[in-house]
Order: C-alpha cells, then sequence, then structure tokens
C-alpha cells in the first residue's frame, strides 16, 4: 500500500541526494511519493535527483522554491503531500532499510497513534556516535510537549518521526530561524498528537559540528532574539511558559559554549547570564556553573597579557 508522502528539503545537495535516495529505494512499495524541494539550488542536483529516482523506480516530484530556508522548503512539500503519512528526511541523511515498514507496523499496533518516533543512529564528523532512543514518553499530549520543550525526554531527529498527514494539517515550520524550528514544528505536534514510540532505529542524522557551532556564532543576539520571538508562541497551544524559559536557558548555554570555545568571552558571558536565570534542571545549572568558573579563570589569566600588550 503506497501509505508515505517522502519529504526532502535540498539545497545545493547535488553530492548527497543520490545516497539518500537509494536509502530509501528499498521501501518503495509504501512510498507514495518523494517530494524533493529544490531550494534554488545552482549544482545540477534535480537532474541528478530525477536521474537517480528513475533508475530506482522511486515516484519522485520535484518541487521548485526560493526559499532559502529549510523549514520554508519543508513547508512547500507539506503543502503539496497526498498520502496518508508523512515522513521527513534530510538531504544529508539516510534512511535505514526497513525502517518506513517498521514505523507502519508499529502505527498498525497502536491504531491511535498518529505520531510514530523511533531511534536514529547518529554520526559525527562521518563516524558513527550512540543509537539516540526516544524515552521518557507519557501518555498526555500536553506533557510530552512541555518535557520535549524543556529537554527532558530525548529529542527527535527530522528522519525519525512517522506524522499522519491529519495530524500535521495546518502546523507548519517557523521560517527565517538559524535553528532549533524542528524543534518548534515537533513541539506543536506533540501537543495535540497521540504518540507512539519504537526502539528501532529508522534513520542516520549526519552531524557536522563545526556547521551546527555556525548557526550560534553568526549574528548571534539578534538570531537568539528572532528565534525567542517564535519559541514564545507556543504558548498559544498551552505549553506552559515556564517551560519556554527552560528552553531559553538550554539555547543560551549551547550559544555560550561556542562563543567561548572561539574566544569570544564577552558574548559567552552575556549568554551565561541569560542561562544563569532561567529555569533548569542540576546538570545544567552544574554545567553553567562550570562555564562560568572558566570564563573567569581565562579572564583572569589573560588580563596580564592584555596589559603587556598596551605597554
Amino acid at each position: 500500500m503506497k501509505a508515505v508522502s517522502v519529504v526532502i528539503p535540498a539545497y545545493n545537495a547535488a553530492a548527497t541526494i543520490a545516497t539518500t535516495l537509494a536509502s530509501l529505494a528499498g521501501e518503495a512499495e509504501v512510498i507514495g511519493e518523494v517530494l524533493l524541494v529544490d531550494d534554488a539550488s545552482t549544482d545540477g542536483m534535480t537532474a541528478t535527483a530525477l536521474q537517480v529516482a528513475a533508475r530506482l523506480s522511486l515516484p519522485l516530484r520535484v518541487l521548485p522554491a526560493n526559499c532559502r530556508d529549510a523549514g520554508g522548503a519543508r513547508n512547500v512539500a507539506l503543502a503539496e503531500a497526498l498520502h496518508p503519512w508523512v515522513y521527513l528526511i534530510d538531504a544529508d541523511d539516510l534512511h535505514l532499510e526497513g525502517g518506513l515498514r517498521a514505523l507502519l507496523r508499529q502505527a498498525e499496533r497502536q491504531p491511535k497513534a498518529d505520531m510514530i518516533v523511533g531511534a536514529y543512529r547518529r554520526r559525527v564528523s562521518g563516524e558513527d556516535r550512540q543509537i539516540k532512543v526516544p524515552n521518557g514518553y507519557q501518555a498526555a499530549c500536553l506533557a510530552n510537549a512541555s518535557a520535549y520543550v524543556k529537554g527532558d525526554i530525548r529529542s527527535v531527529a527530522v528522519g525519525s518521526v512517522l506524522a499522519s498527514r491529519r495530524l500535521i494539517g495546518e502546523t507548519r515550520f517557523p521560517v527565517g530561524l538559524a535553528y532549533d524550528e524542528d524543534t518548534l514544528f515537533w513541539a506543536r505536534l506533540m501537543s495535540k498528537a497521540s504518540l507512539a514510540m519504537m526502539p528501532q532505529p529508522v534513520m542516520v542524522y549526519e552531524v557536522s559540528p563545526a556547521r551546527s557551532d555556525d548557526r550560534f556564532a553568526i549574528n548571534p543576539v539578534r538570531r537568539f532574539l528572532e528565534w525567542r520571538r517564535e519559541l514564545r508562541t507556543l504558548t498559544d497551544c498551552s505549553i506552559p511558559v515556564s517551560a519556554l524559559k527552560a528552553r531559553e536557558g538550554l539555547v543560551a548555554l549551547k550559544i555560550a559554549r561556542v562563543h567561548y570555545a572561539r574566544g569570544d568571552l564577552d558574548t559567552a558571558a552575556r549568554f551565561l547570564a541569560v542561562a544563569a536565570v532561567a529555569p533548569k534542571r542540576r546538570s545544567e545549572a552544574w554545567r553553567c556553573l562550570r562555564y562560568r568558573l572558566k570564563l573567569a579563570v581565562r579572564r583572569r589569566l589573560s588580563a596580564p597579557l592584555q596589559m603587556q600588550g598596551a605597554l
């Protein structure tokens, strides 16, 4: 049964799209369409994708766009999806053989579920790391959404979730954000979803630490304020403000870590101050204190060097 619409946003992904499509080929019996959003690519990606899809007998449909934004590109495809279930994966990640069918079987076992969360393998700079298994999910929808925003339950990767088209409805990804747009999308879905989880890995999530950190290094204050403004809109699906403030602290701590590592101590201190006043778990409180101590020591050590330079 062709039950799934696969959504792939892509910008200049000619080097990886063939591998991503090939990883989906074994699921052809359940895939009704592959919606590839070509977000103004200039590297010939569409031609590569069409050639590969024809060879693999994948029902590829290319949707041209000019979003220059992963969330916006995904939204283009969500508006076009035709099948009962929607599966999103990025153009540099890999689907694992049998993952989609396993997610569908879980949906059959739990017929009330409209969002199935699987595990995923995390690959950092080409090296396999640990398997991330969903945990801590409860029966109540809103409890899941709040816990997810606060980081109390395992985060999901784009590519590890199967969601019903009916559940998604008019819900869309935020656009114009430098980071965390997927967290806000999943939180909205979780606030109204009947969730099921599955320990089987269904995809490989490719992580580039340098690229991830760059998102936090460029225009950090402006980007944080834009993201926080969008985060606060989650109050309209009844996620408590305390959960949103906890998320602010988590993200501020990430930004502080990046700037500390890159030697921008003033920006690190600014975001550590945000993290310090946010609600947090004991582990985050300790990390925050540790970075503040490291920052103080580093400043003290650099002060004599600055004085020597001035002389």
